[in-house]
């Protein structure tokens, strides 16, 4: 189950030396995680009003390989590649042009309103039962 986003970069996402700013990818794949979600057709606001919890990072493990610039086309696909009971482990990758320019091992831990881990919500459980994973390679 894969999605893939498509995004420019602006003068703001850049840094001194003209290329995208490194944390600025991390804000890249929260979007594309966001828009994950929203193409599977889950509003996190709703979500959380229903007492099925909110997502959190815990873990990221990133390559930076190339850097992007000013103005790029970048496409940020996101990939679902395993869970368990309150987690769910992505791959992210940021390409331009069919080249990989960054991409991250992120684990997502399901939380309540108490910021304690809870079970991710049944209807995504069904949703991820529906397509197999993919395995790609970080």
């Amino acid at each position: 189950m894969t999605h893939t986003l498509p995004l420019r970069v602006y003068y703001e996402d850049t840094d001194l030396a003209g290329i995208v700013y490194y944390a600025n990818y991390l804000k890249f794949i929260e979007r594309g995680r966001s828009e994950w979600l929203r193409d599977l057709g889950f509003d996190q606001a709703a979500m959380k009003a229903a007492g099925d919890g909110v997502f959190a990072v815990r873990r990221v493990v990133a390559d930076y390989l190339a850097p992007a610039r000013f103005d790029d086309l970048l496409q940020v696909t996101t990939t679902y590649t395993s869970h368990k009971a309150a987690r769910l482990v992505l791959v992210q990758s940021v390409t331009r042009d069919g080249k990989t320019l960054f991409q991250a091992e992120v684990t997502l831990v399901c939380l309540s309103d108490t910021g304690r881990p809870q079970a991710l919500p049944a209807e995504l459980m069904h949703k991820i039962a529906e397509n197999p994973p993919n395995k790609p390679q970080v």
